[in-house]
């Protein structure tokens, strides 16, 4: 008799308890039930190994203990002894498998004590860019821009509870219901946010914005369409002479992705310090100092915010200051960073078009708590950014480069933005409702391009296809 056949005549009724109990990281390794004319529910096993992993995986932390977070263990080692036990389990559960069987068992089950679990597939799937989980048995997957429904699931609101443990204990932070809510990272990099109960109120959350092994470059996003050959030309220009430059967008429209291609353009040799709420840059200058904020620990103190990390910077002789978000009162510092000799940095905030970037990064600066006047705030606004690169996820997934913008100074009360170069919506879409419009110039020369001229920058003028200048 086969194993299944042995597991399914058996252990008919503990895998009917399962079945009532388990929600599977897998869902094709469920048993299903299927009425017969007697009504009477007829057990149809496609896992016979789904129950006996449920018990593995308990019997497996069990055994493990405190070891699995033994900071003395490398990873290798650790990988090692759960193998060793899962071979124990096997003995002792007497299953007679085959070896793809044996791997099988150890991979999955591995997967859920050391690896992420059922996340752990659509990890390794090259095309997926954001990973969702709303609760434990509602996981959404991003593919293209396009948002779906994962037929992957947790087993259990505990089981996502430790797949997120194990993450921010990874980065040496906490998450419990005195701190039910952490910004994280994984090994490759990418972002992740977590929020529990009793903050999310209806289980668990947990979002990761993953981000490729190997950064995007500038030909990849003319590839991708985000920009044209001559906006590239434009942007390392703008970067290798100097220019202050903020990439503004909305969530998830890529502006991490378009910083990196932007720091890309520093030229070797120059000393870059960049700042980041959780690490996500991935600068291939051998000169650089990463900084990296740290959360206040369980008694509340040891906070050290971005604003603290942009004051600190200005002391560590830096070329280039690169800020990966502005999100409060840190935007003041970073002006005057900008504004006292240290030109050429770099850094991103949420808006949805330049002109609302001026109006959030005037916000931002208030936040600091200086009883500035508007208009003290705006001129140095003004005197400090040089470029706005607007970044947008259009409704066909794609994201595009809407508005590369100059800031040109102040009128009166108002600071003059000017457009270089702006997407064309008017091109329409095609039948799978791509937009086929790309970004055009408006015609107009902008005043930083004498900085180009200054620093002995290579740019051809006719990529404005000028008719007039400002």
């Amino acid at each position: 008799m086969s194993l299944s056949d042995r597991l399914a005549t058996a252990r008919d009724r503990s895998l009917l308890q399962a079945h009532a109990d388990l929600q599977s990281s897998d869902p094709e390794a469920l048993p299903r039930f299927e009425q017969t004319q007697d009504q009477v529910p007829k057990l149809v096993v496609t896992d016979a190994l789904a129950a006996v992993k449920a018990r593995a995986v308990e019997e497996l932390f069990k055994r493990l203990g405190s070891r699995i977070n033994d900071p003395s263990l490398t990873e290798a080692q650790l990988h090692e002894f759960v193998r060793e036990e899962l071979s124990a389990i096997i003995e002792d559960e007497q299953l007679l498998l085959t070896v793809d069987e044996r791997a099988r068992f150890i991979q999955d089950i591995e997967d859920d004590a050391l690896g992420l679990g059922p996340l752990q597939r659509v990890l390794e799937d090259p095309s997926v860019t954001e990973i969702m989980v709303n609760g434990h048995d509602t996981i959404y997957v991003e593919r293209n821009g396009k948002i779906t429904r994962s037929p992957l699931r947790f087993a259990s609101e505990q089981h996502l509870r430790r797949a997120i443990e194990r993450i921010v204990g990874r980065v040496g932070r906490r998450i419990d219901e005195s701190s039910p809510m952490v910004d994280a990272r994984l090994q490759d990099g990418s972002r992740v946010n977590a929020v529990v109960p009793p903050l999310a109120v209806r289980g668990s959350s947990l979002t990761i914005r993953k981000f490729s092994d190997t950064p995007f470059t500038v030909e990849n996003l003319i590839e991708f369409g985000s920009m044209t050959p001559q906006i590239a030309a434009l942007l390392r220009a703008a970067v290798e002479s100097r220019l202050n430059i903020l990439v503004s967008g909305g969530t998830g429209t890529g502006k991490t992705t378009l910083l990196n291609v932007l720091s890309s353009f520093i030229p070797d040799g120059e000393r870059i310090v960049t700042i980041e709420d959780a690490m996500e840059l991935k600068l291939q200058q051998d000169h650089v100092v990463q900084l990296e904020a740290r959360p206040p620990n369980i008694e509340g103190s040891g906070e050290i915010t971005i604003r603290d990390l942009v004051r600190n910077s200005l002391r560590m002789r830096p070329d280039r200051i690169v800020v990966g978000e502005c999100r409060s009162g840190e935007a003041l510092d970073m002006l005057q960073a900008m504004n006292t000799g240290h030109d050429g940095s770099l850094s991103t905030l949420h808006a949805n078009a330049p002109r609302d970037c001026i109006a959030r990064l005037e916000t931002l600066v208030l936040m600091a708590g200086m009883d500035l006047p508007l208009r003290a705030i705006r001129e140095q606004v003004a005197s400090a950014v040089d470029l706005i690169v607007q970044i947008q996820r259009l409704r066909d997934g794609t994201r595009r480069i809407t508005h590369v913008t100059e800031v040109l100074g102040m009128e009166g009360d108002v600071v003059v933005l000017q457009d270089a170069f702006l997407f064309d919506f008017s091109a329409g879409t095609d039948a799978q409702g791509t937009f086929l419009g790309v970004q055009k110039p408006t015609g107009v020369r902008p005043r930083f391009t004498d900085r180009f001229e200054e620093y002995g920058v290579d740019f051809d003028i006719s990529n404005f296809n000028l008719t007039r200048t400002v």
